[in-house]
């Protein structure tokens, strides 16, 4: 059996056994009522499924609590709605990890646990973190990462310490750039495609170079195959970067995923959350605050302060009119992921030749790829034929 069939039989076998329950909690407590049948039943499952193509690790707990020091504060790295992070060191292998503690209490379950254990064995990518094992002694769900050196992207770009350096415009365009090809390599290479459907600046992992990872796969997605054009779920994700027409219907697809990449690069650029309470009220929703100066050019009023005007301008209007095709309330309108990577790889060769923001390329015979042509067209397009009320909104 080759990786993608593995995949999606995963799948298969996950809905059979939760087709009678509404959430991953009912799934725990009808399925598997006792903690050794839970860890037999995952281990029966990744072995089922593994064909020995997974290279995760079965961790002891024992052997979990050594390398975290017994879970010490110390070791904390930080915490979120489904447990906690805590840094490692397996001897065995003399390798600093990540060591993921689920909640046991909380949303995800089972079934999320054993979609990211499986499905970050075999989907193998630069842009995806590396799981190196995991963890299902009694009650306990924990899963074992690469340690990435630099974190999340939230904590550089949205949780800024005082004596933390902001990042660059060429690092955040290369952050974007790459994650975007992570999630190209989930929709476009991977078959059947994987909806990530939690993208957002929390879930991509930055290594010592600065280059990302997604992850977080628990809430991860068989898209549609053959003439289906989208999958029928459950919502979920989180709030601000759901896109509105899966929100409303529970229609997921890739374009789901663009979307929510749309409400990233827009951090990206701003420096914002996509939902800051503490902001005045015209200001606390991100998208909206920024979509009518997009729309009136109003760049520099855009841009992060920390980046000091330190950018091309037209790379900051190029990077903008991407997020802008992203973030289309119509998902048929929205650009695929693989456009958006040809369009970033374009703007991260803008440079700023002058403090006048003259700007050209890196060579000035090359022109602006398809790809972006057709993004900005679009949104020209789209903006011109409504009236001006609407036409804010993009």
């Amino acid at each position: 059996m080759d990786d993608n069939n593995q995949i999606s039989s995963l799948e298969d076998s996950i809905i059979h056994q939760c087709k009678n329950a509404n959430s991953p909690a009912q799934f725990t407590n009808i399925s598997l009522k006792t903690d050794s049948s839970r860890r037999r039943y995952i281990a029966t499952e990744i072995e089922k499924f593994g064909k020995g193509n997974i290279s995760a690790q079965a961790f002891t707990f024992r052997e979990l609590c050594l390398a975290t020091q017994n879970f010490d504060y110390e070791c904390l790295l930080g915490s979120g709605g489904f447990g906690k992070v805590y840094k490692g060191h397996i001897k065995s292998k003399n390798m600093a990890v990540a060591v993921k503690q689920l909640d046991r209490n909380g949303f995800q379950g089972t079934k999320e646990f054993l979609v990211e254990v499986l499905l970050l064995s075999l989907l193998r990518h630069s842009n995806l973190v590396n799981l190196i094992g995991y963890c299902s002694d009694g009650d306990q769900r924990i899963l074992v990462y690469e340690l990435m050196p630099n974190d999340s992207l939230e904590g550089h770009l949205l949780e800024l310490g005082p004596d933390q350096k902001p990042l660059d415009w060429y690092t955040r365009m290369k952050i974007a750039a790459g994650a975007a090809r992570g999630l190209a390599y989930l929709h476009e290479t991977a078959n059947p495609p994987v909806i990530y459907r939690d993208f957002k600046s929390s879930n991509i992992l930055l290594d010592e170079n600065f280059d990302p990872k997604l992850s977080d796969f628990g809430l991860a997605k068989l898209g549609p195959t053959g003439d289906r054009s989208h999958v029928s779920t459950r919502v979920m994700g989180t709030y601000g970067y759901c896109a509105p027409d899966y929100a409303c219907t529970g229609k997921l697809t890739v374009k789901s995923d663009v979307y929510s990449f749309g409400v990233v690069l827009l951090e990206i650029i701003t420096g914002r959350r996509v939902i800051d309470s503490s902001r005045p009220s015209e200001e606390k929703n991100l998208i909206k605050w920024a979509r009518p100066l997009i729309s009136d050019k109003k760049l520099h009023s855009i841009a992060d302060p920390l980046l000091r005007g330190n950018y091309p301008r037209k790379a900051l209007d190029k990077a903008l009119t991407v997020a802008a095709m992203c973030l289309q309330e119509d998902a048929s309108t929205r650009p695929l992921i693989s456009e958006v990577v040809t369009a970033l790889d374009y703007i991260l060769n803008i440079k700023k030749l002058d403090e006048d923001h003259k700007e050209e390329t890196a060579d000035d015979t090359y022109k602006s790829p398809p790809a972006l042509q057709t993004i900005t067209s679009h949104v020209d397009r789209i903006a011109s034929n409504k009236p001006k009320c609407v036409r804010e909104r993009y």
